[in-house]
């Protein structure tokens, strides 16, 4: 297991960060999960990310929603906002599981309000207030994660 905590003193550092971890990803599928508080900068750095695996467009916030697909580079790669989800019922309509699959990156945002419900995580992200900064701890979960993480490691 992996565990990195990186300092972010701007939202362009944050997207610096999140687009080299999305280098490590090319190609692969992966989970991600990313906690934090309002305003931490999950949607930030999801932003940074997909710009990292090629997407020149705007990156719109899936909290309305809750999905956002994009086709990148032959992987498909969802961006979920699970922040307005109130029972694990309302995922299982919208056919959650099937997102999760071998062609499948998924970038999920407040995965505790699905819990149980989600396939398994490989990278789990914690974005922190700390003090006018924020602390980015990446902790890998399989060896899918710490492989991805060891890449971004030395991307640094």
């Amino acid at each position: 297991m992996t565990l990195q905590v990186l300092p972010s003193d701007s939202a362009q550092a944050t997207e610096v960060f999140a687009a080299s971890l999305a280098r490590c990803c090319k190609a692969r599928p992966a989970v991600i999960h990313l906690s934090g508080e309002l305003g931490a900068g999950k949607t930030t750095f999801c932003r940074g990310f997909l710009r990292g695996l090629g997407h020149e467009g705007n990156v719109k916030s899936p909290t309305y929603t809750i999905v956002e697909p994009y086709q990148l580079d032959g992987l498909d790669v969802y961006h979920f906002d699970l922040y307005r989800i109130n029972s694990c019922d309302e995922l299982e309509a919208m056919g959650i599981r099937d997102y999760f699959n071998d062609r499948a990156l998924c970038l999920v945002e407040w995965p505790e309000r699905a819990e149980g419900m989600l396939a398994n995580v490989d990278i789990h992200i914690t974005l922190e207030y700390d003090a006018d900064n924020r602390l980015l701890t990446f902790d890998s979960l399989t060896a899918i994660g710490e492989s991805i993480l060891h890449c971004f490691d030395r991307s640094d």
